[in-house]
């Protein structure tokens, strides 16, 4: 039997790195859980111990998993705070995460809006309008999408301040990294196209009108309708290029086929 070579081991290293980080994003492991024991974590992933060894050896390199002497491996923690935090990069990182999030924002943003409808003071609405206006600006003179992003963000914060709940602030802040990818994501894929930009537009500014009038239902639905509107239109983006590129390489396959020119 032919030793695998250096190569081949890491390429291994790195399958069973990912089918780790895909429980991980599966909820089949959590932040701070400890691993299986390796016969189970083997039996799972289908590899050997010294393959699964390898793997992990990946995962905490990227800082994904910790292993403590006497106690051994777990997943990482997730920071407090989110910043630098591997384990935030990788759920980053996933596509997934995108819908996930916006699930996740329409949960609790809905419900900071319409708690900032009912609670927010005159100071609270007039940084909300202020936010507004820079979010308005900030299209007018067209800046680039990343500081478009942080706008609309401070934006969406300003609303969530205004509920006075420091739990769902707090809650929100941690999340900062990931919503400003959530954002980024929703402007880089849906401003350059007229219609679902112009709907975006309608959408905060009938939320920025039901916060700082006091309508507080209206603030929740305007809230909710906005992100899922954001996840409707990514999906339906996204099945459009799946298409297309199903079309391309049905017609590249059928010019394959056809017979070369003669000279």
């Amino acid at each position: 039997m032919t030793a695998a070579g250096p190569g081949r081991s890491r390429q291994l290293a790195d399958v069973v790195a990912e089918r780790i980080e895909r429980m991980i994003l599966d909820g089949v492991l959590k932040p701070g859980q400890p691993l299986l024991s390796e016969r189970r974590m083997c039996e799972k992933l289908g590899v050997s111990r010294t393959a699964l060894r390898e793997g992990l050896k990946v995962l905490r390199g990227r800082g994904i998993i910790e292993t403590a002497h006497g106690k051994g491996s777990q997943v990482s923690a997730m920071a407090p705070d989110g910043g630098g935090n591997p384990l935030m990069h990788l759920y980053s990182a996933h596509p997934r995460t995108l819908y996930d999030l916006l699930e996740v924002r329409a949960l609790l943003e809905g419900e900071s809006a319409r708690l900032a409808a009912l609670r927010g003071t005159e100071a609270d609405f007039i940084l909300i309008s202020r936010r507004y206006q820079a979010l308005i600006d900030a299209q007018r003179l067209g800046v680039d999408a990343e500081a478009h992003a942080r706008v609309d963000h401070a934006f969406h914060l300003a609303i969530c301040e205004a509920s006075h709940n420091p739990v769902l602030v707090q809650t929100l802040r941690s999340l900062t990294d990931l919503l400003l990818s959530s954002v980024f994501a929703s402007l880089s894929n849906l401003y350059h196209r007229a219609e679902r930009k112009r709907q975006l537009d309608r959408q905060h500014a009938r939320l920025h009108h039901a916060v700082t009038s006091r309508l507080p239902e209206q603030a929740r639905r305007a809230a909710i309708e906005h992100l899922t509107s954001i996840s409707d239109n990514l999906r339906e983006i996204e099945q459009e290029e799946q298409r297309l590129v199903r079309a391309t390489m049905r017609l590249e396959g059928l010019d394959a086929l056809d017979p070369p020119a003669d000279d």
